[in-house]
């Protein structure tokens, strides 16, 4: 009996030992490190709120290399420890710990006990081991193809050698019920909540992955590896999936609502900076403008008809015949790139220019090519080295930056895409897809960091700009991201989508689960990039082949227009038909004066917008939000696609399907110039265009004219507007109209500063308080905090309180106004 005895108990020490039971632990300056005999686990507080919690199948943890958060000097942090004969016990002045002894799962509690994630106990993590390759190409093989997102040199691949492993990582949780999840980039599969979806994650053309998990429960999690990367929430299991990675890497990052989750994340991996007052303004884009003397034929139109524009964009092809990607104007037809900049300026525009990673043909290729400064095997230059990244911006620099270019648009940052082919598959199969493009961008970057390409690629921009210049800041739209790169001052866009009023839909979620993650900007292409279909390509597949004569395209244009009025950057952009407003027809016609007037409500929010882009930087918020991170309490908004909040006081409620026009300007009868809105519960709502209030909690059935996208402001809301302008700096000591939304005690502070230029890092900015008395019909404006050269030191403002008569719509009109001249000292008026 004894005998027997002891085979079990021996067997089930041997279980256990596989589930990761503890052989020996010990406590650390800021947490708890267990050996295990399947391996290390540790376990560390980097503040109260945050704990990082790494595990590795190896004798050491190796990290994996990312540098997605930024180096600082470890901090103690105090903690409480206990042992008990089940569970290890760390406990911070905000979080408790629970560390199963026998399986090594966690549990995450905050100090009052209650829940906020656990990983699955009985198998909170599994490892197996991958295989690393080196791929070799056959040079003789080398050749350029055409696809539709530019040329690139190919190669054949020779042969693949085996050169080490690296480990496939899955954590397993479990999440609680009724706890919503956002995030992990912007993904075009139309999903709002990620609870019971899967996501495959990867960098490729409509895909910007970014590691991060948010949830309603009070937590984020950051994963930090470089790698490609499965999500799912399925009856397969709740796990993220590493599939190439060191070890696991990943932050819990508790917040008592999701703007505070983004401000532990942004600490861990980055403040962003402040992006200057035009890019707030509007962009005009196309594919594309052909010369130098065509860029300054259009900027001049849009001053001629005094319609709002503060950007023009050079898109690719300006560079000389067979060279591309070369960062050199072809002088035919861009004479002098100074001159060009200048003509720009002196318009009171701004000039952004396309610049790629790849380049073929020339003597900057060769310089890239003979310093061994290229990924091996491509034509895209290596972005992880310092020395290739200094190359890149020598050459960025001399032709653009030096002449005096004001942004960049770093396309192609995957740097490889295998969807630019025909296919053999439902492009809808994201499995495949996945599989195609992780392996792509192994082979050429290596698995464990096949996604992280764009990081470098920013942060080369980034950093070198600001070692040439303090006096411009850094601007860069870019194509994919990660989690980190916010610090590199990139806004990122959904990729090249294609016009219908689906794949319209399914950008809203996208761009809002992008936005959630704590990388503050992203836009669109306005129209979508393929507006008509050819026939063979999968993602050249919109609805429109007669461009913007078909007046369906123009009704999808102007609503899309309307949606990105309310995103953080408001930028037309694309191919196979023109662009400009005067394209979408003539003054008084429907859709010209629709298109207007979202730009003039644009600028006239710019006192709006770019208090909210100081809250951005200052604060670490997030402008353009899910409902989820304002209405947590109301499990009814947790997966709203087509709603979401602008800043802390719009609704907006974008029109996603045709009312007017099918494709061929087929004429829809009977349709409803309507669409349904819910009001989130716990708060009144003001129509912005009647002034009628609503009770929250409902649903309503709002008016939706092609003049008139749904927008309800919060009851209890201030909202600063300005003039209509042509551009964001033409009147800047204009005066402004502040608006009043009575319903419950609020505030607003006001941001100003230079505009463009870093001295706000030096303190040189102002800001305000416009304060509302709800009980006492109150206005307080407070005294004026800070300073900076050029400050408008007097502003009439108009403040008037809303109602169904007074304040409502895009212009100012009569009302009872109460003026204000303020000059930096405290003020206080009755309404």
């Amino acid at each position: 009996m004894k005998k027997y005895v002891f085979i079990i108990v021996f067997l089930c020490l041997c279980f256990t030992s596989v589930l990761g039971q503890v052989n020996r632990s010990t406590v650390l300056k800021n947490g708890l490190y267990c050996q295990m005999r399947d391996g290390l686990l540790k376990i560390e507080f980097i503040t109260p709120d945050i704990v990082r919690t790494q595990y590795t199948k190896e004798d050491a943890f190796l990290g994996n290399q990312t540098t997605v958060c930024i180096d600082r000097s470890e901090q103690k942090v105090r903690f409480d420890y206990l042992d008990t004969n089940d569970y290890y016990v760390l406990k911070s002045d905000s979080l408790v710990l629970k560390i199963d002894k026998t399986t090594t799962g966690i549990a995450y509690y905050d100090v009052n006990g209650k829940l906020l994630l656990e990983e699955n106990q009985s198998t909170p993590r599994t490892a197996s081991k991958v295989l690393l390759e080196k791929v070799s190409y056959d040079k003789d093989s080398k050749r350029t193809e055409v696809t539709a997102n530019g040329k690139i040199e190919v190669m054949d691949v020779a042969r693949r050698d085996e050169i080490g492993y690296t480990w496939r990582y899955r954590m397993q949780f479990h999440w609680q019920e009724k706890e919503a999840l956002y995030g992990l980039g912007s993904h075009m599969e139309d999903y709002m909540n990620l609870r019971g979806k899967e996501l495959y994650l990867v960098q490729h053309n409509l895909k910007a992955m970014v590691p991060v998990l948010n949830s309603t429960a009070g937590y984020g999690l950051l994963f930090d590896a470089g790698c490609g990367m499965v999500y799912k929430d399925t009856e397969e299991g709740s796990f993220v999936e590493l599939d190439a990675a060191k070890q696991i890497d990943y932050y819990f990052m508790k917040g008592i609502n999701l703007d505070a989750v983004v401000a532990n994340y942004r600490f861990l991996t980055g403040e962003v900076p402040m992006m200057p007052r035009y890019l707030f303004g509007y962009i005009q884009s196309k594919e594309r403008y052909h010369s130098s003397e065509e860029i300054i034929n259009i900027v001049s139109e849009y001053r001629r008809r005094q319609v709002p524009l503060d950007v023009i964009v050079q898109d690719w092809n300006y560079w000389p015949d067979g060279q591309w990607g070369t960062m050199e104007m072809n002088r035919q037809f861009y004479p002098s790139p100074k001159q060009l900049a200048e003509n720009v300026h002196k318009l009171h525009a701004k000039l952004m220019i396309s610049i790629w990673p790849n380049m073929i043909n020339s003597a900057q290729a060769s310089d890239f090519a003979n310093k061994r400064y290229l990924l091996e095997g491509r034509d895209a230059y290596d972005a992880f080295s310092p020395l290739a990244r200094s190359l890149y911006w020598k050459y960025a620099d001399k032709e653009f930056f030096a002449n005096d270019f004001d942004a960049w648009w770093c396309d192609c940052t995957e740097p490889l895409d295998a969807d630019w082919k025909k296919i053999d598959y439902d492009p809808g199969d994201q499995k495949k897809r996945w599989e195609n493009n992780v392996r792509l961008l192994s082979d050429a970057l290596g698995a464990e960091k096949s996604c992280i390409y764009s990081l470098f690629h920013s942060r080369g921009i980034y950093e070198n700009q600001r070692l040439a210049s303090n006096k411009k800041r850094v601007v860069n739209l870019t194509r994919s991201s990660y989690a980190g790169q916010q610090r590199y001052s990139t806004i990122t866009w959904s990729g090249d989508t294609y016009a219908s009023w689906g794949a319209f839909a399914q950008q809203i979620p996208a761009g809002l689960n992008f936005m959630a993650t704590g990388c503050p900007y992203w836009t669109v292409d306005i129209g979508a990039f393929f507006v008509k279909n050819n026939g063979w390509q999968w993602f050249w597949a919109g609805d429109y082949n007669s461009g913007v004569s078909d007046m369906g395209y123009r009704e999808l244009y102007t609503r899309m227009f309307q949606y990105a009025t309310f995103l953080p950057i408001q930028r037309s952009h694309g191919t196979d038909t023109p662009r400009e407003i005067w394209n979408f027809g003539k003054p008084g016609e429907m859709f010209y004066d629709a298109i207007l007037d979202m730009l003039h409500l644009r600028y006239r929010l710019l006192p709006y917008i770019y208090s909210m882009a100081g809250m951005v930087t200052c604060n670490n918020y997030t402008m353009t939000r899910a409902l989820a991170f304002d209405f947590s309490h109301d499990e009814n908004v947790f997966d709203i696609k087509d709603q979401f909040m602008f800043g802390p006081s719009i609704l907006v409620c974008p029109v996603v399907e045709p009312m007017y026009y099918g494709s061929e300007s087929r004429i829809l009868k009977n349709v409803n110039k309507t669409r349904k809105v819910y009001l989130p519960a716990g708060q009144k709502w003001i129509d912005f265009w009647t002034g009628r209030q609503y009770d929250g909690g409902r649903e309503i059935v709002s008016e939706a004219s092609i003049d008139r996208i749904p927008l309800f402001i919060k009851g209890g809301a201030v909202l600063p507007l300005g003039p209509v302008s042509q551009y964001s700096s033409e009147k800047i000591d204009a005066p402004w109209e502040i608006r009043i939304y009575p319903g419950k005690d609020t505030s607003f502070t006001v941001y100003e500063d230079e505009g463009d230029n870093y001295n706000y890092e030096r303190q040189a900015y102002s800001s305000f308080k416009v304060l509302w008395n709800d009980k006492k019909q109150t206005v307080t404006i407070t005294e004026r905090e800070g300073k900076y050269e050029g400050m408008v030191k007097r502003r009439t403002l108009k403040i008037i309180k809303v109602s169904n008569t007074s304040g409502i719509g895009i212009d100012e009109k009569d009302g009872s106004y109460k003026t204000v001249d303020y000059v930096g000292e405290n003020v206080k008026i009755k309404l």
